[in-house]
């Protein structure tokens, strides 16, 4: 059986300009955690069911593993991504989104205009099949994101993350969050994500063999 562990704040919680000490602290500890709490007890649960033979429940199961699971790793994304100054740097992570945006400002408004429609979530990800960045919307969790595609930076735009410092006024919040960005660990994560070698399908993975 797997077992989860809550990562800590890649920071202080009051070292974010524009998202307060106190609204970290709560999606930290109250909504992040509750992911990492729901994932253990689908575990249990299944561990419980491989046991028994007992699989009428299944359905609930396997659909609370993926709303706990994609809202573990979109919220740890979007911690892991913060904590610069909104400066995107020269580089392969610029080239890319140039070459699918047509610039990088078209890149950013767009991830914006998203956050600002969303009901959940922007995320602007790579997708390992056609070699592309996107950037998708997604009202839930685990919802209206491809296959193969892998996030690279992600703004949580539920209530929760906001509402206690800007009320009614996500544009605002949506500002400051560009501006704390550290364009430098995204594109880490890029060249991490582009240089491993996914077997996308059985005729791939054929020629890569």
């Amino acid at each position: 059986m797997h077992t989860y562990e809550i990562k800590p704040l890649p920071y202080p919680a009051d070292s974010t300009p524009g998202i307060s000490a106190q609204v970290n602290t709560w999606h930290h500890d109250i909504h992040y955690a509750s992911y990492i709490k729901g994932r253990n007890e689908v575990e249990q649960k299944l561990d419980k069911m491989r046991e028994s033979g007992d699989w009428s429940a299944l359905r609930g199961v396997k659909l609370a593993e993926s709303h706990h699971a994609s809202g573990q790793i979109l919220h740890e994304v979007f911690w892991d991504m913060l904590g610069g100054h909104g400066e995107m740097p020269e580089g392969d992570l610029k080239s890319q989104i140039i070459k699918d945006f047509g610039s990088t400002e078209n890149c950013l408004t767009e991830f914006q205009e998203v956050a600002k429609i969303s009901r959940g979530w922007s995320i602007l990800a790579y997708d390992t099949g056609d070699k592309n960045l996107h950037i998708y919307m997604t009202d839930f969790h685990d919802q209206a994101v491809p296959w193969g595609a892998i996030p690279l930076l992600t703004l949580d735009v539920w209530e929760h993350a906001y509402y206690h410092d800007y009320g009614p006024k996500r544009a605002d919040y949506i500002s400051a969050f560009m501006k704390i960005i550290d364009w430098n660990k995204v594109a880490t994560r890029f060249i991490g994500i582009k240089n491993f070698k996914f077997a996308y399908s059985a005729e791939v993975a054929t020629k890569a063999g």
